[in-house]
């Protein structure tokens, strides 16, 4: 049997398996119990966050026969109909490749036909901000006034670029990113459901990586997973992804700290020779900074950070060696560094510079 991709195979079908959404999904429950559903939405946030899952579900929500607190209950007629991909009731529109005037017309023209054994014709429109300007305003009068059995969904991630006369006629839902510890008991669920054996801090590891971004994490996962062939490990997580291990970047920073120079340039040199990226290494630098900042400034550090006990204390600790301005002036030196570390023909060079730069100001060991 052919793989199928994490994100791919664990894609929420109900309300309840959305993670991170809640005041979204809440209010769309709501409406639909209560019999108040809106005639246009507009769903918006970062890519792999739920919007186009949301859609679905609510679609699908919304033709139940006999829903369940709002939710499709999964077995009636409808609900076994609308989960075929083809189902004439829900129509899913790419507006990256669907943008021009003609193919808002062809819709326009096409929702005077009445569902087919449904309650509601659901069009669901994606990076709906891709239309031409003449697109938009063919779509404007339908959007507004639509026939009482059509629902528009408009999911996008880029919201600025649509003109406020689409903006004023939907239901506006944001989207947020996704806690990295709402993100690893979630993948902790999933490995316990695939037979694939972890530890705590791999996951810790590969939620941080998703960035907030369901999508994101589990694709992430998923290579990870093939890597490890069932057994993830933090070592083995830390190899595909190219980050930096908890030792080497404290043990780098301490060196910062004591303006050693040359222990600094020889990290460097180590870390380019066991083949890390250094352009990664640099976004750590930041990240890193930024950690010892929250450790050094906030009560709840960890609530923040959610590290494992063990590597918290140690960046507790290290933080009680900085000044606050200190670890503010690293964070703007290695974030202001990742973009140009794109560019420069020597990465090493630059990341160098960059380093040295970090410790300006200070006296500097001579070796």
């Amino acid at each position: 049997m052919n793989h199928i991709a994490l994100y791919r195979k664990y894609r929420p079908k109900t309300f309840e398996e959305v993670i991170g959404q809640e005041h979204i999904t809440k209010t769309l429950q709501n409406q639909i119990e209560n019999d108040q559903i809106g005639h246009a939405y507009l769903f918006t946030g970062t890519r792999g966050t739920g919007k186009t899952s949301v859609a679905k579900i609510f679609a699908k929500s919304v033709n139940c026969l006999s829903p369940i607190h709002g939710s499709a209950c999964g077995q009636c007629e409808n609900c076994k109909r609308l989960e075929q991909e083809n189902d004439i009731n829900i129509i899913e529109i790419d507006a990256a490749s669907n943008n021009k005037v003609d193919d808002i017309r062809n819709i326009r023209d096409k929702v005077k036909f009445m569902p087919v054994g449904a309650k509601y014709k659901v069009y669901i429109i994606d990076e709906v901000h891709m239309l031409s300007d003449s697109a938009f305003n063919a779509l404007l009068k339908t959007l507004e006034e639509p026939p009482s059995y059509v629902i528009f969904i408009l999911a996008t991630t880029e919201v600025h670029k649509l003109p406020q006369t689409i903006l004023s006629r939907c239901v506006r839902f944001d989207f947020r990113l996704v806690s990295a510890e709402m993100l690893a008991k979630h993948l902790a669920k999933i490995f316990d459901n695939e037979n694939i054996k972890y530890d705590e801090e791999s996951l810790k590891i590969i939620a941080s990586a998703g960035e907030g971004s369901v999508r994101d994490t589990l694709s992430i996962a998923d290579s990870i997973a093939s890597y490890c062939q069932g057994n993830v490990t933090k070592a083995k997580t830390l190899s595909v992804l190219g980050t930096t291990d908890h030792d080497l970047i404290i043990n780098f920073f301490d060196k910062i700290q004591e303006k050693d120079v040359g222990q600094v340039l020889s990290l460097i040199d180590k870390i380019e020779k066991e083949g890390k990226n250094l352009a990664v290494f640099s976004k750590d630098l930041s990240k890193h900074a930024r950690n010892l900042l929250v450790c050094k400034s906030c009560e709840n550090a960890n609530d923040i950070l959610n590290l494992t006990d063990d590597v918290f204390a140690m960046y507790n600790e290290q933080a009680q060696k900085f000044e606050e301005k200190d670890l503010i002036r690293y964070m703007q030196v290695f974030s202001s560094a990742e973009s140009e570390l794109r560019y420069t023909l020597s990465v090493r060079l630059l990341l160098e510079t960059t380093c040295l730069s970090a410790m300006l100001g200070f006296d500097v060991k001579k070796n």
